[in-house]
């Protein structure tokens, strides 16, 4: 997402889950890549179906040493409950903490920020989605890497052209470089051959206001990802999309919220390079306005259309990359943000019975106590929250339950 968000558990909950996942977490360590057969996951040869979070601001926390513990806090805290991937950025472009200062040039101190963030997943069994760079402003984005190009005397007409100048995609394959072969300061392993990164993401929330079809990011998304395996076969690859319908199939348009974005859910997870397809879920933004019975009506379309596409149109897993309810809405209260992650975890769980095409789900998003000043309304502090604590570890558990009951030649 474009912004930040948070829910918990408190002493005893939190005791008792610990207690009961910490024989689990080593059985359950980082051994082998995930993979994908058919429509569906796999480790090691079994389905692989999870319950996860986003957590995006990790290694901008980790640049700081003094601030480490709040990585460990999340990523202890979330193994307890049962998730078992984690989605976060591996991407700042200038700013605050960047990663890269410039084109090319890395702060060596947030590289190891970041290596400090695999390592503390390995060590709590948790496999990592990293995303490349960011279609926002947050974190820099294409508009940072737009300001570079401008900066280098190239005419640059809008943000958009982060998907089609020779410059900007040059800097942003620069980038993947960088950080696909970078080598672990604490574990010693390089990104590419380390099994706790589950996936790497292209971009989040691709956008192009420039090209509506979806053609303009189809080409983009082709040739980044063909650059993405050529320096690494091991990890799977996704593009970070939110789910909007372009015109590739038009019938499918009347699902999306009323309109477009410039990316199309069924051409740009075609492409062979891409492993796995994603949507992300904002009822509260997407169709706001609408009665909780109307949002939550258009978010079972939502979720089930994509889940339809994923296994008999691009025949490849289907995962909720973000979804969440923020604490700023109309008539918010914790039983409504309680009740709609109830609803959608069931969705989840009820569609994933089908074989396993959807796969899982991450919700938006965990954070650790004392963050107050990055919450953007839908952060989850595991801790001070018990209610959706004990959701959140329930989901972990039917769908851990549930990998077990699903069988490989469902496909």
């Amino acid at each position: 997402m474009s912004f930040t968000r948070t829910s918990c558990i408190s002493g005893l909950l939190l005791l008792f889950l610990a207690l009961t996942c910490e024989a689990r977490v080593p059985r359950n360590a980082n051994v082998g890549f995930i993979a994908v057969k058919g429509a569906h996951f796999e480790l090691n040869g079994s389905p692989f179906l999870f319950n996860g979070f986003n957590s995006y601001w990790l290694m901008h926390v980790a640049a700081e040493s003094s601030e480490r513990y709040k990585v460990t806090e999340v990523l202890k805290d979330g193994s307890a409950a049962g998730l078992s991937v984690c989605r976060t950025w591996a991407f700042s472009d200038g700013g605050d903490r960047a990663l890269q200062i410039s084109p090319g040039v890395y702060d060596e101190r947030v590289f190891q920020g970041l290596d400090f963030v695999i390592s503390e997943a390995k060590k709590y069994g948790v496999r990592l989605i990293l995303s490349f760079v960011n279609n926002w402003n947050d974190f820099g984005g294409k508009a940072q890497y737009a300001q570079w190009a401008r900066n280098a005397g190239a005419q640059i007409n809008s943000d958009d052209d982060f998907y089609t100048h020779p410059m900007l995609k040059s800097y942003y394959k620069n980038h993947i470089k960088n950080v696909v072969t970078r080598f672990n300061t604490i574990t010693r392993v390089a990104y590419k051959d380390d099994p706790t990164i589950m996936a790497w993401e292209l971009i989040n929330e691709p956008r192009d206001q420039a090209d509506y079809s979806g053609k303009t990011i189809n080409a983009w998304v082709q040739e980044m990802a063909s650059f993405v395996k050529s320096l690494d076969n091991k990890h799977l690859l996704e593009v970070g999309m939110e789910g909007f319908y372009g015109d590739s199939v038009p019938e499918r348009k009347q699902v999306n919220p009323g309109y477009q974005v410039g990316t199309d859910f069924i051409s740009n997870h075609l492409i062979n390079e891409i492993d796995f397809a994603t949507i992300h879920l904002y009822t509260d933004q997407w169709v706001s306005g609408q009665s909780d019975e109307a949002q939550l009506a258009w978010m079972q379309r939502w979720v089930t259309s994509h889940w339809e596409d994923a296994k008999t149109i691009l025949k490849k897993p289907l995962v909720l990359a973000e979804f969440g309810k923020s604490s700023r809405g109309q008539g918010y209260s914790l039983s409504s943000r309680d009740t709609f992650m109830s609803i959608v975890y069931r969705n989840i769980y009820n569609l994933a019975k089908e074989g396993g095409t959807m796969a899982g789900s991450l919700v938006w998003q965990l954070m650790a106590q004392g963050m107050e000043n990055y919450d953007d309304g839908y952060c989850i502090v595991l801790g001070q929250n018990p209610s959706t604590a004990g959701i959140i570890s329930g989901q972990s558990h039917a769908m851990t339950t549930l990998a077990n009951l699903v069988h490989s030649p469902l496909e």
